[in-house]
Order: C-alpha cells, then structure tokens, then sequence
C-alpha cells in the first residue's frame, strides 16, 4: 500500500511531501505565484507514469533476458477540452528485435499506474477532528 503526507504552510505554493523514508518538495512556477522550489503537481503525475513505466520495462526485460541497456519515458500532459490527455513516447535502447520492442510497448500499456489512471481512482475525502 502506498501512502504520502503533503503539508503546506504560509509560504506560497511550496508543499513538503513525505512517503516513507524519501521526501520532497511540490511548488508552483512563478507564474502561478509559486517559488519553483520543486516539481508542480502534474509533473510529479508525469513522474509517478514514468517511474512506473521504466520500472516494468526494465523488469520485463530482465526477466526474458532481452537486451534492454535503457528505457526513456517522455511524458507530456495537455487539456484537450474537458479531458487530460498525456502523451508518452518510449525511446528503448539495446539489441532489441521488432518483436521484443513492440512487446515492451505493449507492457507499458499495462503498468500498474498507466491502469490506475486510465481506470481512476475514487477519492473518498474526510475531515479531521479540530487539532488532530
């Protein structure tokens, strides 16, 4: 189970966010009146697809023993209308035949965030008792 704490202050936008023994900081661009302290909310979407992406990719490979020297994940996120549309391009570096390539194309489809995202998720949101 996965689990993160985001906690801002006064300082606009930046927001610590804590998961377990890592850390980091989530901020705005200066645009938007933040400090760019950190990477923006849907950079840090972008990032979670892309770990997860390369994460299986690099696992699948390993597993059939293909040759997979590198995966790169390039994310961009845009509105189109009403809807979020991200675009991922897989630049895949190693001995590879078609074959295998289309194969890791075909898991990237199938990641576990590339399913929770395409699926969504339901957010059931509480409030917390007064000062705890």
């Amino acid at each position: 189970m996965a689990h993160a704490v985001a906690k801002i202050g006064t300082k606009a936008w930046s927001t610590l966010v804590v998961s377990g023994r890592h850390s980091l900081i989530a901020d705005e661009p200066p645009a938007l009146g933040g400090q760019d302290a950190g990477p923006a909310p849907y950079d840090l979407l972008l990032a979670s697809l892309g770990a997860c992406t390369a994460i299986t990719l690099r696992m699948y490979a390993a597993r059939k023993g293909w040759p997979l020297t590198e995966a790169t994940v390039d994310l961009s996120h845009f509105k189109d209308g009403d809807r979020s549309r991200i675009a991922r391009v897989l630049h895949l570096t190693g001995d590879l035949d078609p074959d295998q390539r289309a194969r890791l194309a075909d898991i990237a489809e199938r990641t576990p965030v590339t399913l929770t995202l395409r699926a969504g998720a339901d957010i059931a949101t509480t409030l917390a008792e007064a000062g705890a």
